[in-house]
């Protein structure tokens, strides 16, 4: 078995950062799983191996269901980091049944097709006022112009944050979401538990105006739900909102600006959809593919298990590499190159298994009425300068997309 080190998985080196994906390839050549020591993680490089690991039970979120940190071999977080834990341990992402269970079951209320579909023309008009202005100012960055104040507009009406108070969500968000990469520094822990403090300040204020003034928003609904007798303790409400703000628009975001800059990179694929508008839904699905927004996924082993001959011990972490497994040639044909026609396209983007994205279906309709909007208010739409990465490898994405458009 080769360790990942020896190859040219590098998720600090800004040249992967740029394209991950050949190094994704050579790792997929050379086996099926490996030891990487610097974060002491399990890779898992192919899509079969993901996807089936992804609804393995032997492997989980969290441990804390069923082990002490001291029974399961690891260290206990650091004190000072408490809050941003106490938030992020209460979300439904990072619990296990049944309290994932629970949860989820109420907040899935709010995410039905039907309901979903409710909020299309919500979502519509909001999309094509956002490109018309940046038509009307000959351009922008798309990033903040567009992709940022859609999803999070979005999610903030479905949560019923008043709108003079949704200035700081992205800020926090993206300074709780930088403890999600690998190895996070010391600045980037003390951002995430001062914004860890501060969201959860505005919830509880939120959930108290709610309590005595309840609206038609989810955060309303999961009051209800707790007085009619289903346990939803506050933190988990305000864990759950938080998740909701994150999940909900950080995957949109950089899907957008990722996407955008891999058509602007392919012109013929952008002419064709430009030429034929019905390609949207399989354009947002290869481009989710194509450039993934969450390269890397991770989960606890729980009991013991084994991929290709290698014995994964109890306690160790498995880093399943979405961004790899898109781009199997096992399951796609031609992964590097971008196809919008693409049919067979069982991208695991949105992950699988019981912690798949509960607001997939809302991210489809706000990733089409973005790009809708762009064909048809800014169909002219060209690069004005060279974009730069973000210095982040597990949510994938850019500083800024600067655009000009007539």
């Amino acid at each position: 078995m080769a360790a990942a080190s020896d190859l040219a998985f590098a998720p600090w080196d800004p040249a992967f950062l740029a394209d991950p994906y050949p190094a994704y390839a050579e790792l997929r050549a050379r086996g099926r799983v490996f030891y990487f020591e610097p974060t002491d993680q399990w890779l898992v490089p192919h899509h079969a191996d993901v996807s089936a690991l992804l609804r393995d039970r032997r492997l989980g979120r969290t441990y804390q269901h069923r082990f002490t940190h001291e029974d399961f071999g690891r260290t206990a977080p650091d004190p000072e980091h408490e809050p941003f834990h106490t938030l992020n341990d209460h979300g439904m992402l990072d619990l296990e049944p049944p309290d994932h269970t629970r949860i989820r079951r109420l907040v899935s209320k709010a995410f039905t097709p039907r309901t979903v579909e409710r909020l299309k023309p919500y979502v519509d008009k909001l999309a094509g006022d956002l490109v018309a202005a940046l038509a009307e100012a000959g351009g922008g960055d798309l990033l903040t112009d567009v992709a940022e104040p859609l999803p999070v507009a979005v999610i903030a009406e479905m949560l019923g944050i008043p709108e003079p108070d949704r200035a700081p969500l992205r800020p926090w968000s993206a300074d709780i979401c930088g403890m999600y990469e690998l190895k996070p520094s010391q600045e980037t822990a003390a951002r995430a538990v001062r914004a860890s403090v501060e969201f959860s300040d505005c919830l509880r204020e939120l959930i108290a105006q709610r309590r005595k003034a309840p609206g038609e928003d989810l955060i309303s609904g999961l009051i209800a739900a707790h007085d009619e007798g289903d346990r939803l303790t506050e933190q988990e409400m305000i864990s759950t909102a938080v998740l909701l703000l994150n999940a909900g628009h950080e995957a949109t975001v950089n899907a957008t600006v990722n996407g955008w800059w891999a058509l602007l990179r392919n012109p013929g694929q952008l002419a064709a959809l430009r030429a034929d508008h019905s390609l949207v839904p399989s354009a947002v699905e290869e481009l989710m593919r194509y450039d993934t927004p969450l390269q890397l996924f991770e989960r606890w082993v729980l009991d013991e298990i084994e991929i290709d001959g290698t014995t994964i011990p109890r306690g160790a972490e498995i880093a399943m590499l979405f961004g790899s497994a898109n781009h199997d040639d096992q399951v796609f044909a031609a992964p590097e190159r971008l196809d919008l026609t693409r049919r067979d396209n069982p991208h695991i983007s949105f992950s699988a298994g019981i912690h798949y994205c509960i607001g997939a279906p809302l991210a489809r309709i706000e990733l089409a009425a973005s790009m809708r909007a762009l064909l048809e208010k800014a169909p002219t739409l060209a690069l004005a300068e060279e974009p730069e990465r973000t210095p982040n490898f597990v949510i994938r994405g850019l500083r800024g997309l600067s655009v000009r458009v007539g």
